[in-house]
């Protein structure tokens, strides 16, 4: 795991898959305000007109150089809950 602090800089890094294949951007991390380690990611995916924000959690995600890795399949985190770039997450989702 890394701290929270030294993602921060990481916003516009690459985030990959397991395979290292690009899921998308990072935007932003959430951090547990609990333990204040980092709990999830905003990536943005999408083609440059039409993009959005998936969340995707941050359990056993690794740094590398220039990217941010996560235990998830790339197709699994396109389809986890977003929003809009200007937009909110709903309760439920």
């Amino acid at each position: 795991m890394f701290e929270a602090e030294d993602i921060r800089e990481w916003r516009g890094h690459d985030v990959v898959d397991v395979e290292k294949r690009k899921i998308g951007s990072l935007e932003a991390i959430y951090v547990d305000t609990a333990t204040d380690a980092p709990s999830f990611a905003t990536v943005t995916v999408g083609l440059p007109m039409k993009r959005r924000l998936v969340f995707v959690p941050l359990a056993d995600a690794t740094v590398g150089p220039d990217y941010l890795k996560v235990p998830w399949d790339r197709k699994l985190a396109k389809d986890a809950p977003s929003i809009d770039t200007d937009g909110e997450l709903l309760s439920e989702d």
